[in-house]
C-alpha cells in the first residue's frame, strides 16, 4: 500500500515539476521542457495530457501555457495538499 501511494506521489511530484516550468517559461515544448525539468519526454507528454485533463495548462502551437485563472487553481490545489496531509497524519495513529 505504501509503495502505491509513494509511486503516486512521485507522478504528481513530476506533474507539479512540469507545471512549475510551464507556468515559469511557458509557451514551451515537450523538448526543451524535458531538457529543462530532467523528465524523459514520453513523460512529460503523458504530464501534460493530465495537467491539460486537469485544466492547468492549454496546448498552443508554440508549446503549453497555463491556463486562465491558474492563481486560484493553484491556491485550491495547496490548501488539498494540505488536507491531504492532515489526513494522512491521521492515517499513521490508525495502526
Amino acid at each position: 500500500m505504501v509503495d502505491r501511494l509513494t509511486n503516486q506521489v512521485e507522478k504528481e511530484e513530476r506533474d507539479l515539476r512540469i507545471l512549475k516550468a510551464v507556468i515559469e517559461s511557458g509557451p514551451i515544448g515537450i523538448v526543451r521542457l524535458a531538457e529543462e525539468t530532467g523528465v524523459p519526454e514520453h513523460k512529460v507528454r503523458y504530464s501534460l495530457r493530465m495537467l491539460e485533463n486537469d485544466g492547468l495548462v492549454e496546448p498552443t502551437p508554440d508549446g503549453a501555457i497555463p491556463a486562465d485563472g491558474i492563481e486560484e487553481r493553484l491556491a485550491e490545489m495547496n490548501e488539498g495538499i494540505d488536507d491531504l496531509v492532515a489526513r494522512l497524519d491521521g492515517l499513521k495513529d490508525t495502526f
